[in-house]
């Protein structure tokens, strides 16, 4: 059953969504860690479906970040895995519904099977210029800020501007999030998007991700809805 928002007006442009709880669902149910992380998937797939359906136009979810190449290689190994897959899946629905696709985070460290795969998913997509779903693997906020200042040219002649197009949202035509949703009961950014969340607005959510619905994303956005944003005038 579709839920529909009282009022389709004041939503995000930008909504970017922190998928905690994936494991500790998993944990508490007594299921297997992957378990955890295969349903994670499948509910991002019908909340991405559902997010775009209100005519919100990107849409972020930090997938892997650069901490957590200390999980175990076990771990590791399985998340890579259901990235090859998410892509397989999800890159025909999104040429499909004309979505494009972008990576935020390193490309370098990953597997190679996935960085081609990513990279493939980028350019088939680079056409498309209405909606947007980037996925943030091996991405951190201060390695992206690394990264960034690395390509800086003269440091004389760089402004907020200027180094904004440096950083990994660059192509995006709202690079900074308007909301950021965390899931999992933990009430922290982590270092996500620490750059383009300078006036976002913040949600968080005690549900772990998998039981994140679109019941709930409606009750963060009705949330953000009634907020009124001031950008520090």
């Amino acid at each position: 059953m579709r839920i529909i928002l009282k009022k389709m007006v004041n939503l995000p442009h930008h909504l970017a969504i922190i998928p905690d709880g994936n494991r500790r669902w998993a944990k508490e149910k007594g299921l297997p860690i992957s378990r955890g992380h295969q349903e994670g998937l499948e509910n991002l797939k019908k909340l991405a479906s559902f997010i775009f359906s209100l005519k919100i136009p990107i849409l972020t979810v930090w997938g892997f970040s650069t901490e957590n190449w200390e999980r175990t290689k076990k771990e590791i190994y399985y998340l890579m895995k259901i990235f090859r897959q998410a892509i397989d899946i999800y890159l025909e629905e999104a040429i499909q519904k004309k979505i494009r696709l972008i990576h935020l985070g390193r490309k370098d460290r990953i597997d190679q099977k996935l960085r081609e795969k990513i990279i493939e998913a980028e350019v088939v997509t680079q056409k498309f210029t209405e909606r947007f779903l980037c996925f943030a693997l091996d991405y951190g906020g201060r390695d992206e800020i690394i990264r960034a200042i690395r390509k800086i040219g003269d440091p004389n002649h760089i402004d907020e501007k200027k180094f904004s197009q440096l950083l990994d949202t660059s192509q995006l035509p709202y690079p900074n999030p308007d909301l950021i949703i965390r899931t999992g009961k933990e009430k922290r950014l982590s270092g996500f998007m620490l750059w383009q969340s300078n006036y976002a607005e913040l949600y968080f959510c005690d549900k772990y991700f998998p039981d994140f619905d679109e019941k709930e994303l409606k009750k963060a956005l009705d949330d953000y809805q009634r907020r009124r944003r001031r950008f520090g005038q």
